[in-house]
């Protein structure tokens, strides 16, 4: 049994979320669709799906021929009640392929920002034990504008009303990074999105240098939820 990982850039991998899970025992099968690895025919065999980040938009569908084919495999999973977790372009593909629309945002959102939680996150369970209000990570144009049917919105920031909501019991949506490495980070800075913001890349390496202890931080406790809840022992037996 095996997560599937849908990477979609070289840079923007699974990182900690990824680390954490494996030390929870759960083998993950990384699919490199930038690199023209094919996305898998079934379920077979799949404890839970994990979409990564990466520059394609929801929009650009019609020219990454394995955008409709994760799309159609990210909505088969949810149907059949595998935990499902997107993180940035991830998060955006789920919500398209579940009824919701995702469009342009009216300013890119690039670097550290804060992130508070609604009141529906305030008691949801992947964020026991984390502050309402944190910095995290950002790196996008786009955002979820409105929520699939039975979508619940987690948490929003001052640039992106939605930055993560829930679908169902067990599929995840987080526009944020949580889970980046620093390695990850430093090359995401470089990233065209950031000079089309106007942010220059030598002020979010410092700002990371001011904020990821505690990013790192918050983030593991959240990846630790994630492997302890959604994708429990129990289900790997």
């Amino acid at each position: 049994m095996s997560l599937v990982v849908f990477q979609h850039e070289k840079h923007e991998t699974a990182g900690r979320l990824g680390d954490i899970l494996r030390d929870y025992g759960h083998k993950l099968r990384v699919v490199e669709l930038y690199a023209g690895q094919p996305v898998p025919a079934d379920l077979d065999n799949v404890d839970g799906v994990i979409s990564m980040g990466g520059t394609p938009n929801v929009e650009d569908a019609d020219k990454f021929a394995w955008m409709p084919k994760e799309m159609a495999y990210l909505k088969a999973a949810h149907e059949a009640g595998k935990p499902v977790v997107g993180i940035c372009l991830g998060a955006q593909l789920i919500a398209a392929t579940l009824g919701g629309k995702v469009a342009a945002m009216a300013a890119p959102e690039v670097g550290w920002a804060g992130v508070k939680l609604g009141f529906p996150g305030t008691v949801e369970t992947l964020y026991q034990g984390l502050p309402w209000d944190s910095v995290q990570f950002h790196l996008h144009g786009q955002e979820v504008t409105t929520l699939p049917p039975g979508g619940t919105p987690l948490a929003g920031s001052k640039g992106c009303k939605i930055q993560s909501f829930k679908v169902g019991l067990r599929t995840y949506g987080f526009q944020y990074h949580f889970e980046s490495t620093r390695e990850d980070i430093k090359a995401m800075a470089a990233d065209g999105l950031v000079t089309k913001a106007g942010v220059a890349s030598a002020s979010i390496l410092q700002q990371t240098d001011a904020h990821y202890d505690t990013y790192r931080r918050l983030g593991d406790r959240l990846c630790e939820t994630i492997a302890m809840t959604l994708f429990p022992i129990d289900k790997r037996h």
